[in-house]
């Protein structure tokens, strides 16, 4: 039996009412946790894209994407590897910080290439972009200074070089027939 491993999905999908539960409900049904779930605009108003994180084997996720393909809104599917895309989330982190310690929460804002976005008397706020990994990092040299907030977005994910996941993807529109000659 093999172990389970992570998949980022890149899904595009119709702008409609009632998508995201339609395919939640899919993973839920396979007893499928989601890891994160990011829903957004594309460059085409009609379509949105989904950036799924789920950690399960290669067979019943291969099944999960079957029955998705089979959703009407379901436009396009592809797995984006971690070597092959760029992967990012944004952390809004909430942090004690007095006078005496706020000096070593910005060293540390710095030293991750984070930004302060608010000052507060007895905290900081922090916002990072990075890949889970260096969010981690970052949450774990924070944590001793006193963690009082904090929210994660889930993952956004793009394939690496020129090529577009939406490229000879969009369905044409259906022609009538010409009528038949009689």
């Amino acid at each position: 039996m093999t172990d389970s491993t992570t998949h980022t999905l890149s899904v595009l999908v119709e702008n409609k009412p009632g998508v995201l539960a339609r395919i939640a409900g899919l993973f839920s049904r396979r007893g499928f946790n989601i890891d994160s779930l990011a829903v957004g605009p594309t460059e085409h108003a009609e379509i949105s894209r989904m950036t799924i994180v789920v950690n399960v084997e290669e067979t019943p996720l291969e099944q999960v994407t079957k029955q998705l393909n089979k959703l009407v809104e379901v436009i396009k599917i592809v797995e984006l590897e971690p070597d092959a895309s760029v992967q990012r989330e944004l952390l809004l982190v909430k942090v004690s910080a007095t006078a005496e310690t706020r000096g070593q929460v910005l060293d540390v804002v710095q030293l991750f290439g984070a930004k302060t976005i608010d000052v507060a008397p007895e905290a900081v706020t922090i916002q990072a972009i990075g890949n889970s990994g260096k969010l981690a990092d970052l949450l774990r040299v924070l944590e001793p200074f006193g963690v009082r907030e904090l929210v994660q977005s889930g993952m956004v994910a793009i394939g690496r070089g020129s090529r577009s996941i939406s490229e000879r993807t969009l369905r044409p529109v259906a022609t009538p027939a010409p009528p038949a000659a009689g």
